[in-house]
Protein backbone atom coordinates (compact mmCIF):
# COMPACT_ATOMS: atom_id res chain seq x y z
CA UNK A 1 0.00 0.00 0.00
CA UNK A 2 1.26 3.11 -0.99
CA UNK A 3 -0.17 6.76 0.33
CA UNK A 4 -2.22 7.23 -2.73
CA UNK A 5 -4.00 3.79 -1.55
CA UNK A 6 -4.29 4.59 1.95
CA UNK A 7 -5.62 7.70 0.76
CA UNK A 8 -8.36 6.05 -0.93
CA UNK A 9 -8.80 3.73 1.85
CA UNK A 10 -9.64 6.65 4.26
CA UNK A 11 -12.13 7.99 1.69
CA UNK A 12 -14.03 5.01 1.09
CA UNK A 13 -14.16 4.50 5.33
CA UNK A 14 -14.87 7.72 6.39
CA UNK A 15 -16.90 9.66 3.40
CA UNK A 16 -14.48 12.03 2.86
CA UNK A 17 -13.25 13.27 -0.19
CA UNK A 18 -9.94 12.16 -1.38
CA UNK A 19 -8.58 15.73 -1.27
CA UNK A 20 -9.68 16.04 2.56
CA UNK A 21 -8.74 12.69 3.20
CA UNK A 22 -5.37 13.69 1.17
CA UNK A 23 -5.26 16.58 3.96
CA UNK A 24 -5.65 14.60 6.82
CA UNK A 25 -2.66 12.03 5.51
CA UNK A 26 -0.41 14.68 4.78
CA UNK A 27 -1.31 16.52 8.34
CA UNK A 28 -0.48 13.15 10.80
CA UNK A 29 2.55 12.78 8.81
CA UNK A 30 3.62 16.55 9.26
CA UNK A 31 2.76 16.38 12.83
CA UNK A 32 5.10 13.23 13.53
CA UNK A 33 8.17 14.59 11.51
CA UNK A 34 7.30 17.70 13.84
CA UNK A 35 7.52 15.86 17.16
CA UNK A 36 10.73 13.94 16.36
CA UNK A 37 12.18 16.71 14.70
CA UNK A 38 11.61 18.47 18.20
CA UNK A 39 12.77 15.49 20.16
CA UNK A 40 9.48 14.35 21.49
CA UNK A 41 8.66 10.48 20.88
CA UNK A 42 5.10 9.85 19.79
CA UNK A 43 3.07 7.23 21.45
CA UNK A 44 -0.04 5.55 19.23
CA UNK A 45 -1.68 3.25 22.15
CA UNK A 46 -2.34 0.21 20.23
CA UNK A 47 -0.34 0.52 17.29
CA UNK A 48 3.74 1.47 18.02
CA UNK A 49 5.79 4.37 18.96
CA UNK A 50 7.87 6.50 17.02
CA UNK A 51 11.07 7.87 18.50
CA UNK A 52 14.50 9.52 17.66
CA UNK A 53 17.83 7.62 18.56
CA UNK A 54 21.08 9.27 17.94
CA UNK A 55 23.55 6.80 15.97
CA UNK A 56 27.86 7.88 16.20
CA UNK A 57 30.06 8.42 14.15
CA UNK A 58 31.95 5.42 12.66
CA UNK A 59 34.48 4.42 10.46
CA UNK A 60 33.41 2.35 7.40
CA UNK A 61 34.76 1.69 3.89
CA UNK A 62 34.34 2.64 0.60
CA UNK A 63 32.93 -0.17 -1.10
CA UNK A 64 34.76 0.60 -4.60
CA UNK A 65 38.30 1.73 -3.47
CA UNK A 66 38.29 0.04 -0.31
CA UNK A 67 39.53 3.43 1.24
CA UNK A 68 38.35 4.26 4.90
CA UNK A 69 35.80 6.85 5.12
CA UNK A 70 33.91 8.70 8.30
CA UNK A 71 30.41 8.00 8.88
CA UNK A 72 29.17 11.26 10.39
CA UNK A 73 26.83 11.35 13.03
CA UNK A 74 22.83 11.81 12.54
CA UNK A 75 19.91 11.00 13.88
CA UNK A 76 17.41 7.65 13.03
CA UNK A 77 14.11 7.84 13.26
CA UNK A 78 12.65 4.88 14.85
CA UNK A 79 9.21 2.75 14.99
CA UNK A 80 8.43 0.00 17.23
CA UNK A 81 5.13 -1.95 17.08
CA UNK A 82 2.72 -1.91 19.37
CA UNK A 83 0.78 -5.08 20.61
CA UNK A 84 -2.26 -4.21 18.95
CA UNK A 85 -0.49 -3.83 15.54
CA UNK A 86 1.29 -7.21 16.28
CA UNK A 87 -1.56 -9.18 16.91
CA UNK A 88 -3.57 -7.11 13.79
CA UNK A 89 -0.77 -9.09 11.58
CA UNK A 90 -0.62 -12.30 13.37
Amino acid sequence: MNKNDLVAAIAGSTGLSKSDSAKAVDSVFDSIADALKSGQEVRIVGFGSFNVTRRKQSQGRNPRTGEPITIPASNQPKFKAGKGLKDAVN
